[in-house]
């Protein structure tokens, strides 16, 4: 039966008998005996085939999410049986904001494989937020404030934003002396989609509430405003994973005093409503113990406190002033 089921996904994928049988190494009369099966024990037609095409009717259709996750079902079930080996193997499904994902978790896998050469990944970078259960995502790591659910949530890394522009635009525009002067230059602000969570508010300043700044430029991604910054189109509000690097080469500077790095991380009481960087999966997956080998190394390699704020520190970006 679990032949006929791959036959029948692999088919229905590929829109062509003919291609699915290359792709399982069968003959066409092989895959189409196999479908035949199915449907028989289904008592239903779910594929209509002729020589140009296969078409999926509406029992097909159904099936076919059904019949994947059976698939995804039983190859969790054998890593569950691999895991019990000294050395762990199979496949984890990760996803991660696309610039973070860049920046910091697409290194940081890479040193888990290099510890664990019988794994493989399969890394996706979005700041689309997947549905892990619809999509047998095995651990997702978010930027922001966690909404409430089910998911077991592991906190890596604070999260916080620096205010920072180029040296060539302080020099030419004025250093801003408190938050409200960025009333009066030119900020690089996100378009297109809801701001991020802190994004130009400063604490004592218009209530808590957003500054109104303005700038000509805008953008619906980050990583483009960070590099039009570097090139001097104004003021940005990053968050310090995104930021650091350019602060730590001298390409962006700090326009006020930066937060205290939190040295005693394990034990401060963190507030939920504030943003942070968090590993997250599904309880009960089969791919848990894989799931937690994978989450405790990024937790290992950002570091508690993370490594960007300490690059930025050693930097002595923090101590920056204006002129």
């Amino acid at each position: 039966m679990i032949d006929c089921l791959e036959c029948f996904v692999t088919v229905a994928e590929l829109g062509s008998l003919s291609r699915a049988a290359v792709q399982l190494e069968m003959a066409v009369s092989s895959v189409s005996r196999k479908i035949d099966a199915l449907e028989s024990e289904l008592r239903a037609r779910l594929l209509l085939r002729s020589s140009r095409q296969v078409v999926l009717t509406d029992a097909g259709e159904r099936f076919l999410p059904r019949a994947r996750n059976i698939l995804a079902e039983l190859a969790d079930g054998k890593n569950a049986v691999q895991e019990l080996d000294s050395e762990p193997r199979g496949l984890l499904t990760v996803t991660a904001p696309a610039a973070f994902g860049r920046l910091h978790v697409a290194p940081a896998i890479a040193a888990f494989l290099q510890r664990h050469p019988l794994i493989e990944v399969d890394l996706h970078v979005s700041d689309d937020v997947v549905d892990l259960s619809a999509r047998r995502v095995d651990v997702a790591v978010r930027a922001g404030v966690l909404p409430a659910s089910d998911l077991v949530a592991t906190h890596l890394a604070g999260m916080n934003r620096v205010v920072s522009a180029s040296p060539a635009y302080l020099e030419k525009h004025g250093w801003p002396k408190s938050p409200e002067d960025l009333l009066h230059h030119e900020c690089l602000t996100v378009n297109g989609r809801v701001p991020p969570r802190g994004w130009w508010r400063f604490e004592g300043v218009n209530g808590y509430q957003p500054l109104p700044v303005k700038g000509r430029l805008r953008c619906d991604d980050t990583d483009s405003l960070l590099h039009a910054a570097i090139c001097g189109a104004g003021i940005v509000h990053l968050a310090n994973w995104l930021a650091s690097d350019a602060i730590v080469a001298g390409q962006l500077v700090p326009v006020f005093p930066m937060l205290p790095i939190e040295r005693d991380v394990a034990s401060a009481r963190r507030d939920p409503n504030e943003p942070a960087i968090h590993a997250v999966h599904m309880p009960g997956r089969s791919n848990l113990a894989k799931s937690k080998l994978l989450v405790r190394h990024l937790k290992e390699y950002f570091g508690s406190p993370a490594y960007w704020d300490l690059a930025m520190e050693a930097a002595g970006a923090g101590e920056r002033r204006a002129p």
